[in-house]
């Protein structure tokens, strides 16, 4: 439930809106809209919307497509989190720019609320990542790096996805996702997931192609991912 909706301004300059949907203490700041340009579609229509009031500070985001949020009653969701190396510069070592476009071409076909988290190296940062990646270069897996480091498996947080979703008033969802961590986040908040739509496994090719990543994810972080269901980029 809303606990007041007030729409403060409408730019018609820059087609932004900003309108303040408030729900406890979190609010859905500004939405914006803009055009994505992902594989061979361009000009890919959504909403970019900011947050006040989540729990650790960042600048997580939402886009949403085909007005997801106000004509679904259960839209697909994903809860995506930032990975600058893989997500804009492609790196090899990793699928999470696949996924990301995979994500996006989906939702603009049947519309969905993709969470944009700021949660670098699974929590760990930027910096730190690329520490890791030395370390992996010497033979470790993403896991054991980040340990060697000194930092768990996944130092994620979902709980402010959860408050994303409740200040868009979103309780039932399909949730667009490989990782069972983010699954059990969502139930245990009380979001009810009607089912799991999985990413396809996204097999890179190169000096460091990720199909030893993707098989330590399955094998260490649990993922719900078929190795042979192979795509190629």
């Amino acid at each position: 439930m809303y606990y007041g909706v007030f729409n403060l301004f409408c730019d018609i300059i820059t087609l932004s809106c900003r309108s303040f949907l408030i729900f406890g203490l979190v609010v859905a700041q500004v939405r914006a809209r803009v055009q994505l340009n992902v594989g061979k579609n361009s000009d890919i229509p959504a909403e970019i919307i900011s947050f006040s009031g989540l729990k650790d500070g960042q600048e997580h985001v939402a886009l949403v497509f085909k007005n997801a949020d106000t004509e679904q009653d259960v839209p697909l969701i994903r809860m995506h989190s930032e990975c600058l190396t893989g997500d804009v510069f492609h790196s090899s070592r990793c699928d999470c720019g696949e996924q990301l476009n995979e994500c996006i071409e989906m939702m603009h076909e049947q519309g969905g609320i993709l969470l944009y988290l700021r949660q670098e190296g699974r929590g760990i940062g930027l910096y730190n990542k690329i520490d890791a990646y030395v370390l992996q270069s010497q033979g470790m897996n993403t896991y054991e790096a980040n340990n060697h480091l000194g930092f768990a498996d996944d130092l994620r947080d979902f709980s402010d996805a959860v408050l994303m979703l409740n200040a868009l008033n979103l309780k039932h969802v399909k949730l667009m996702t490989n990782n069972p961590k983010k699954l059990n986040a969502l139930k245990d908040a009380g979001i009810e997931v009607d089912s799991v739509v999985g990413t396809h496994a996204h097999i890179k090719a190169g000096l460091s192609g990720n199909k030893a990543y993707l098989e330590t994810k399955i094998k260490h972080g649990s993922h719900m991912l078929d190795i042979k269901k192979i795509k190629k980029p």
